[in-house]
């Protein structure tokens, strides 16, 4: 399968957002929490391909967490692949989360499965496996560093395996409300003759922008960011070339 908007979006459909756990988590019995997050966002990139031809979309995302660090989440998003294609993205996940206690930093060790679905296009459905690190307050109080690296069999659905690794960081700028985040990730597949990236069996794609807590508004915030991969564009159209440049995308999320 070669590089095509189609194609292209298949690849990328992964949701990849991290289900965000509010601070204040609604308490449930037997040791249960429930935690969500929704948003709208002027383009939804996944590794810095669009999911939507460049579009808003408009996401949503529940965890279901229990004190022995098992959860169960959920996640979609509105999608656009072109004619004929899915419009809505639905992903379940499973994992376990524990904090690393005998290490200084006590980081965050996150494992688990997430499982891309279109519940119209089942022939479009596969399955990804996950291991995160977040480490909290490394250079300054405040910020957080995330890495993590994701492995699966099925690259969008093209029986080719597929690695993708990927750091994340987030500071806050004082007592401010604004803060700065940047991101850079690597995606390579093994059969470039099932799926490529243009010419490429790989690609890099980045984020960096600025945040916004709204005091008023608890568990709301704002993000302007650039977007981009460095996937050659010099073959394709103008619409394909664009859901993989680098673009200005704005999210508002909500946590509870």
């Amino acid at each position: 399968m070669k590089f095509a908007l189609k194609a292209l979006s298949l690849a990328v459909v992964a949701s990849a957002s991290t289900f965000t756990f509010a601070d204040d988590e609604p308490a449930l019995p037997f040791g249960f929490s429930f935690s969500g997050s929704a948003a709208v966002t002027t383009d939804y990139r996944f590794r810095g391909l669009t999911q939507t031809q460049n579009d808003p979309a408009v996401q949503a995302g529940f965890t279901l967490a229990h004190d022995s660090g098992l959860y169960l989440g959920l996640w979609g998003s509105n999608v656009d692949f072109g004619e004929g294609s899915p419009s809505l993205e639905l992903d379940p996940s499973i994992g376990f989360a524990t904090t690393l206690e005998s290490f200084v930093s006590k980081p965050v060790l996150d494992v688990g499965m997430v499982y891309y679905n279109y519940p119209s296009a089942d022939d479009l459905n596969w399955l990804e496996f996950y291991g995160k690190l977040t480490f909290a307050s490394v250079f300054t109080e405040g910020d957080s560093l995330l890495t993590n690296v994701n492995y699966t069999n099925d690259y969008v659905a093209a029986d080719t395996d597929s690695w993708n690794i990927n750091a994340g960081y987030a500071i806050p700028f004082g007592s401010t409300g604004f803060g700065g985040v940047a991101n850079v990730g690597y995606t390579v597949v093994s059969d470039e003759d099932k799926y490529s990236f243009g010419d490429d069996d790989n690609y890099v794609d980045w984020k960096v922008g600025v945040t916004y807590a709204f005091q008023s508004i608890p568990g709301a915030t704002a993000e302007l960011a650039a977007v981009g991969t460095n996937i050659d564009t010099d073959n394709l159209d103008h619409v394909t070339a664009r859901g993989v440049e680098t673009g200005a995308v704005f999210t508002l999320t909500k946590t509870f």
